[in-house]
């Protein structure tokens, strides 16, 4: 099998560069046991950062066995300077029986997934969405108890709220469009699209989860004085659908 390059030619440009020469090392690391390589993620297309966001990979084996394992761990050190963080390690067999214990994140592998190569097994993938509501508002609720805590022992510093707060928005957006999924609209647009639809949706006003998404993309850069009261906003913000998501669950 060789590499998929329709899927390839789609690709930001930094990701084409960086993955041409990984799946060559792959593909010869593992030989035989390796059934397929999908890219996941921001690296799939418009939220890719150039320099900055990671490059997040499936990497289906035959077997899984710790010489294999081993054999990645020598290259890895490698790649981890390219942005490449350590892929899930799965067989196909580990895939189907984990999809219904993960749906929100298996959701968003096969909403938004690039197949590098070999075959792509997410359109045969049944993923049982009965308790997607509850768990994307468990996860936004833990999420700002999460926030909370980290900006504590962060001792509550304008650096430790420069790190968390886009950290907490990057584990937020899977929710959302989980939440949109639940409603019965699969959303596959930018991150600015999807955090508009939080007021049609939940009638919450998106503008704080916007300009933490335009300081996570480098855009903007509050100053020492700003950062707290964007912090505070954003908390305020984020209770308030923490309050709606559960509203709607118990209306369901």
């Amino acid at each position: 099998m060789s590499v998929n390059e329709g899927a390839m030619r789609g690709l930001p440009e930094e990701v084409r560069q960086t993955l041409r020469p990984y799946l060559a090392e792959v593909k010869k690391l593992f030989g035989a046991s390796l059934e397929a390589v999908i890219l996941y993620g921001s690296g799939v297309g418009a939220d890719f950062l150039p320099g900055t966001s990671n490059i997040n990979l499936l990497i289906l084996l035959a077997r899984q066995e710790v010489d294999l394992l081993q054999r990645y761990s020598k290259v890895h050190p490698r790649w981890q300077k390219e942005n490449i963080v350590v892929p899930l390690f799965l067989t196909a067999d580990e895939l189907r029986g984990s999809a219904g214990l993960f749906p929100l994140e298996f959701l968003e592998i096969k909403d938004r997934h690039e197949l590098l190569f070999g075959r792509d097994p997410f359109p045969e993938l049944d993923l049982d969405l009965s308790d997607l509501h509850v768990q994307c508002v468990q996860e936004i609720q833990g999420n700002l108890l999460r926030l909370r805590q980290r900006f504590v022992e962060g001792g509550g510093t304008v650096e430790a709220a420069a790190i968390l707060l886009p950290l907490s928005l990057t584990a937020l957006l899977p929710c959302f469009r989980g939440l949109c999924r639940t409603s019965g609209h699969s959303f596959r647009g930018s991150s600015e699209a999807l955090l508009k639809e939080l007021e049609p949706r939940l009638g919450v006003d998106p503008a704080v989860f916007l300009e933490v998404l335009n300081v996570k993309r480098g855009l903007i850069s509050p100053g020492q004085r700003e950062f707290p009261r964007l912090l505070a906003r954003y908390l305020d913000a984020l209770e308030t659908v923490v309050k709606k998501t559960n509203s709607l669950e118990r209306q369901a």
